[in-house]
């Protein structure tokens, strides 16, 4: 069974003088590899002296790089999407024969492809304990 669901986020900032804003990355946009449709998303900013550009980040995210051309006393923003949410079996993978026993090793692509996610945190960012 699908559902179909509409989603309204909107946030609003009012400023007693003129204000110089600078650039802003907004990461309100579902995933590209969201198992979820997504039927329609649209992306309001006000004020609307400004120019966008879509990317990417490394993880396959979207990202809007927001430029303001000039001072405001008003910045806000809203995001509207329409999703269609379907059920999902989360248990629908499979294990590797190397991964059925715990603990295991990667196999050597995997393990090359998954390096940044197996780094200790502590240990990368030089905490002590």
């Amino acid at each position: 069974m699908t559902i179909t669901v509409g989603i309204s986020h909107h946030t609003e900032y009012k400023y007693d003088r003129s204000v110089n804003m600078d650039a802003h990355i907004f990461r309100l946009r579902p995933a590209p590899h969201s198992r979820t449709k997504i039927k329609s998303y649209s992306l309001k900013i006000i004020p609307e002296d400004h120019y966008i550009n879509w990317q990417q980040d490394p993880f396959g995210n979207y990202q809007a790089r927001v430029v303001f051309n000039k001072p405001t006393k008003e910045f806000s923003f809203t995001v509207d999407l329409v999703a269609e949410m379907t059920v999902i079996n989360p248990f629908d993978f499979f294990l590797e024969e190397y991964a059925e026993e715990f603990p295991f090793v990667y196999d050597k692509i995997s393990k090359a492809e998954l390096a940044p996610y197996l780094k200790n945190a502590k240990r990368a960012l030089n905490y002590s304990n």
